[in-house]
């Protein structure tokens, strides 16, 4: 059996078999791990506990590129990052993996709207160990994982029109359809701009300014948000709220953030306008 780290042709050996179980496994296609184990270990002579290591590593991996990764298959940490390397090259080979995951995404076509699965956002009390954690954000940071995010518009369009599902199927729910046929994707109609992507409405009959931001990715993955989008949630402080939509591919789940932003995440300028004097 081979020994010592791992060279870039085992890498993209194992990554490309990685996400064929990947793909089998968020279509809910039945696979055997063990048999695939088996086939690398013909191909890269490493052992089974080597390869089972690495695709731990490679669950990693995904994870601190804001992806989905095989929920039986628990990230391990501790990777070389030629290895992250890899999962790039993967990535950059097959541009269509991002639209495929977004097939299986709800949408108000395919099922009837529900209430989405809305928790607590993250805090310090219960984010990683500092030193897994720090790695996650210099992959995202590397790879730029919230300009990836933000630039997928399939993938924005989509959480928002959950939101929109769930926002209405939730006012239904407390016997306010009359709120509920109120509730605008501004977004889509009147386009961006607006500082909020849907108004919507609490029973009460409050409005509701929804910015929605959207990941495949787990709950930490950072996420871009523009200037605009910040003076609107200072200035209408009572009504705009920031609903974060994460692990989408595989199941939205969501949390809400409330202004002042910058007491509950840390705002980081990415990008300066520059202008002649």
């Amino acid at each position: 059996m081979a020994d010592g780290p791992w060279n870039d042709t085992e890498n993209d050996l194992i990554v490309a078999d990685y996400f064929a179980m990947l793909a089998h496994d968020s279509a809910g296609r039945p696979y055997v791990k063990a048999e695939q184990n088996r086939r690398l270990q013909q191909r890269i002579g490493r052992s089974r506990t080597s390869i089972e290591f690495k695709h731990q590593n490679i669950s990693a991996v995904l994870k601190g590129l804001g992806e989905d990764w095989i929920p039986g298959y628990k990230p391990a940490f501790n990777f070389q990052m030629s290895l992250v390397d890899a999962v790039a090259r993967w990535l950059a080979l097959n541009p269509a993996w991002l639209e495929r995951q977004l097939e299986a995404s709800p949408t108000l076509e395919l099922r009837e709207p529900e209430p989405l699965w809305i928790g607590p956002p993250p805090t310090q009390s219960n984010q990683p160990p500092p030193q897994e954690l720090e790695h996650m954000l210099q992959i995202a940071r590397k790879f730029d994982v919230a300009g990836r995010d933000e630039r997928n518009r399939a993938l924005g369009r989509a959480g928002e029109e959950l939101v929109i599902g769930h926002e209405r199927a939730t006012l239904k729910a407390v016997g306010r359809a009359d709120l509920a046929r109120k509730v605008r994707w501004v977004s889509e109609e009147d386009g961006d701009g607006a500082g909020y992507d849907i108004a919507s409405f609490d029973p009460n009959g409050k409005a509701r300014l929804l910015e929605v931001k959207t990941t495949n990715g787990w709950e930490r993955t950072p996420f871009h948000i523009t200037r605009n989008e910040l003076v609107v949630a200072d200035e209408r402080r009572a009504e705009w709220r920031l609903l974060r939509l994460w692990s989408f591919s595989r199941e939205p789940k969501a949390f809400e953030l409330t202004p002042p932003l910058d007491a509950q995440v840390t705002l980081t300028a990415t990008a300066f306008q520059a202008s002649f004097s």
